[in-house]
């Protein structure tokens, strides 16, 4: 559940790894990591949007 509707994302496992990088450091949950890019995410799918927050984490690094 994302910002109370039923949700369903489907990523490839290296963005899914990645993601979870993303939540561990920033001591949040992933659930929580994912509610803050649905909530910043604008007119982009969410999934797009996560696969860009997870390449804007990895090219960070």
């Amino acid at each position: 559940m994302l910002a109370g509707h039923a949700t369903s994302l489907a990523l490839e496992p290296e963005f899914w790894s990645v993601l979870e990088a993303m939540a561990k450091s920033g001591s949040v949950s992933l659930a929580a990591l994912l509610a803050d890019i649905d909530e910043t995410r604008g007119e982009r799918p969410l999934a797009s949007a996560c696969r860009v927050a997870a390449l804007g984490f990895a090219h960070s690094r």
